[in-house]
């Protein structure tokens, strides 16, 4: 067997390293006078390549219909979200949950008694959710608790619950480590290549990962039982990630487009797990999970820091965690709103384990103000009487958002510019 691939770890990594500008399902170019052309797709399979002035589209397998318009940005966006709703459904009207995450304090070390450590400090905060990020199960593939959770998973839902918030919990139903025991048990259930070899889905947690064949009839009855026993666990917020890797190209059980086979996948998890269930899809390409799904991650992974400068000026990798890379991914996808919740990913108050500047602090939390979705990991107890009572006001207030520039937005009575951070701003 040949090394394993390692593919950006991006919401749909198959064009993630290719030399043209191109987008997954839309591309837009301004013109001459101000305005925009927008060329986009409206079924999965979609791809939008610019070549000079103009811009070429193409559906993977087969054809389909496009929505084409030129004018002002803001009205051709909304109009071509219109036309999706009609196509795909759209989700999440209601306002979006206020989170708090364990991820980016705990990492992998999440454990039952941080958990409990975290609900007793919470108290008196408006929070929504509390939900578990990775660190709680026995391996990718393998979704129950680890020793870290002793009491098991129904009784820390209950605590959750007791304490005041719904209990929220990570997975990544579509892919799968060596290390796990359903790798061994069920070799025939992975996605392969032409050749027979794996599909590496990427490498993280200190080495690869591989696709799930989710059209195998006995992945989709294993996905809907591993969903079900989360729910009934007591978890009615899932946060689904690395979601992409249902729709790397192989050889299926069934010969479909890859963007179908990670629709219906999804559409399986969402039947699993019910309409009330709220599901927040991760690394997930981005049209076929419309109409399934409550929010979407729409940028990659924030960090306590601004630029991911070892991935980006070295390995020339835009896929890294970072404040900047969230930001300018997640304002050119704030169009999407109607059709679902937009999740710019966590802000920030602490400045423990911190290299955020305040200024660079404050602009990822106006940005989750603005994508109109608020989550957090900073546990209570790292922060400071100052901090907490920003982060209190912050998920209190309500403030008035309007947009009044490309990247210029009014939030209450203060004027935001997020194009001075776009523009190289650091500090």
């Amino acid at each position: 067997m040949q090394p394993p691939e390692r593919r950006p770890q991006a919401d749909d990594p198959v064009y993630a390293l290719s030399p043209r500008h191109g987008g997954s399902a839309l591309g837009a170019v301004q013109t001459p006078d101000g305005k925009v052309l927008l060329l986009g797709a409206l079924a999965p399979g979609g791809r939008v390549e610019a070549h000079g002035r103009a811009l070429r589209g193409f559906y993977e397998s087969g054809a389909g219909d496009w929505y084409v318009a030129h004018g002002d940005e803001a009205t051709v966006f909304a109009h071509y979200a219109q036309v999706l709703a009609e196509r795909l459904g759209q989700r999440g009207q209601s306002p979006a949950p206020r989170v708090w995450c364990s991820w980016y304090s705990y990492y992998t070390g999440v454990s039952e008694a941080v958990i409990q450590e975290v609900l007793e400090g919470l108290q008196g905060l408006p929070f929504e959710v509390v939900q578990l990020d990775d660190g709680w199960q026995q391996d990718m593939g393998d979704w129950e608790p680890n020793a870290k959770f002793p009491s098991g998973m129904p009784s820390l839902a209950v605590r959750i619950r007791e304490a005041g918030y719904a209990p929220g919990l990570w997975m990544a139903p579509f892919i799968v480590r060596p290390s796990s025991r359903l790798y061994r048990e069920h070799p025939d259930w992975l996605l392969h290549d032409t050749q027979g070899e794996l599909v590496p889905a990427g490498f993280n947690w200190g080495g690869p990962y591989y696709a799930l064949d989710t059209t195998h009839p006995l992945v989709q009855a294993w996905l809907r039982a591993v969903v079900q026993r989360a729910v009934g666990w007591g978890y009615r917020y899932l946060k689904l990630d690395f979601l992409y890797a249902a729709a790397l190209p192989g050889v299926r059980h069934e010969n479909v487009p890859r963007e179908q086979a990670y629709r219906e996948a999804l559409r399986a998890v969402r039947e699993a797990a019910g309409e009330d269930v709220y599901i927040l899809a991760c690394g997930a390409p981005i049209l076929p999970s419309l109409g399934l799904v409550d929010g979407l991650r729409v940028g990659p992974d924030v960090a306590p820091l601004w630029r991911n400068e070892d991935r980006e000026d070295h390995l020339h990798d835009l896929t890294g965690p970072g404040g900047l890379n969230a930001l300018r991914t997640s304002l050119h996808r704030l169009w999407l709103r109607p059709l679902v919740q937009t999740d710019p990913d966590v802000a920030y108050f602490r400045t423990r384990y911190n290299l955020l500047s305040p200024p660079q602090r404050q602009v990822l939390q106006d940005l989750a103000k603005v994508a109109g979705f608020l989550a957090t990991s900073d546990p209570p107890q790292w922060l400071d009487p100052d901090e907490r009572a920003a982060m209190e006001r912050w998920l209190r207030e309500e403030v008035p958002v309007a947009q009044t520039g490309p990247y210029r937005y009014r939030l209450g009575e203060r004027e935001v510019d997020f194009g001075e951070w776009l523009g190289g701003r650091d500090a």
